[in-house]
């Protein structure tokens, strides 16, 4: 009997996710649909219910409602209940519902797999402190970095979010004008790519064979990535591979098989 999964958001129909999932059932033998579905703003809760309702056994959730979905979840993994948002659910057999954010781990194997950029030892800066970046801090953390900083144009943001991570490691947090020294691994997590502008940042902000990380993805080059091409980044890439790892981390959950990422993000990326 074929299983159904969906991902619900607002806007939604520009998500790669249903071809990313029709791969993943396709390579690994999966009797499952996915599809994109659009929640109204004020109905998120409802509809996936009437999902649910309807047979559904799972969803992927994106802006905006990853919070809603992490009051909605029953039960919670570690790594959401540290990023206060789930963007994966998972409906069990009795009734409750498991929230898991799965954004920092797709992110943590993209960077150290597919990339081969090993992050433990590593100096670490984290450009953002809202929702991407709360999504990420402790994966990344959890990879032993001999330090993170987290940088924010409201630097108070930029602190409380390092101080709820400081008892897993070296991590502090300040304004985009206190970012001081080299780092080995720059990861921008704000949405100012979306809108095409360019972070304060100075110039003099990559260590010898740094890796500059854009979460987001387009047909070309971020500003983010454009401006580290030219200030020193040895290593750039955007965030399709972060894309596809953590769309791999929910099948996982839902199927208990692991697909293969790499033949889904070289699709992709030819089908731009």
């Amino acid at each position: 009997m074929t299983s159904h999964y969906a991902v619900f958001g607002n806007p939604v129909s520009h998500s790669k996710s249903p071809l990313i999932h029709a791969e993943f059932a396709r390579q690994t033998s999966q009797d499952m649909d996915y599809r994109a579905i659009l929640a109204p703003l004020d109905a998120f809760v409802e509809t996936v219910a009437a999902f649910r309702a309807s047979g559904g056994m799972g969803a992927n959730v994106t802006v905006p409602f990853k919070h809603q979905a992490y009051q909605l979840a029953t039960r919670h993994t570690d790594r959401a209940r540290a990023a206060r948002a789930v963007n994966t659910l998972k409906f069990e057999d009795d009734g409750s519902v498991l929230g898991d954010n799965t954004d920092g781990a797709g992110l943590v194997r993209d960077i150290t797999q597919n990339l081969a950029c090993p992050v433990a030892g590593k100096r670490m800066l984290l450009l953002g402190a809202g929702g991407a970046a709360s999504g990420v801090v402790l994966p990344l953390i959890l990879c032993s970095p001999a330090e993170i900083v987290i940088a924010n144009r409201t630097r108070e943001k930029a602190i409380l979010l390092a101080d709820d991570f400081k008892q897993h490691g070296k991590i502090s947090g300040c304004g985009f004008d206190e970012i001081s020294g080299n780092f080995d691994v720059v990861i921008n997590a704000t949405s100012a790519s979306l809108k095409g502008e360019l972070l304060p940042l100075p110039d003099t902000l990559f260590n010898s064979g740094a890796l500059a990380y854009d979460m987001m993805y387009g047909r070309e080059d971020t500003p983010f990535m454009a401006w580290a091409r030219t200030h020193g980044a040895t290593h750039v890439s955007d965030g399709l591979g972060m894309l596809v790892e953590q769309a791999a981390e929910s099948f996982f959950l839902w199927r208990g098989v692991r697909p293969s990422t790499l033949p889904v993000i070289e699709l992709l990326r030819a089908a731009r």
